[in-house]
């Protein structure tokens, strides 16, 4: 939940809406390929990945956990609005152990 202001202001303004766009689950990948030399992008686009690995694995346990898909679900979608709202408010958003994972991606 910490909110950390590391990138100049012109990286911000030419990534945001790549940034957002990272946070919209299969989508995260077009920011990953076309934005990669932008920080401020591939620090969000990373855990919109993670995100978006995250609902895969709801997915697949929903199979076997059928209770599992609405809560997880939603879960992974407020993790994906807040980082829109920071991406949208320029701010470089570490959410908990979602930004744990995604600074072990690398590109």
């Amino acid at each position: 939940m910490e909110e950390i202001q590391s990138h100049d202001s012109k990286e911000i303004n030419e990534g945001k809406i790549f940034a957002v766009i990272g946070y919209l689950w299969i989508f995260c990948v077009i920011p990953l390929i076309l934005k990669k030399e932008n920080k401020f992008v591939l620090d969000h686009s990373r855990q919109g990945l993670v995100i978006f690995i995250g609902v895969v694995g709801v997915f697949i346990f929903s199979i076997i956990f059928d209770w599992l898909l609405r809560p997880g679900l939603f879960v992974f979608g407020l993790l994906s609005l807040w980082g829109i709202i920071a991406a949208l408010a320029g701010k470089d958003l570490r959410i908990p152990l979602v930004r744990d994972y995604a600074d072990k991606i690398i590109l």
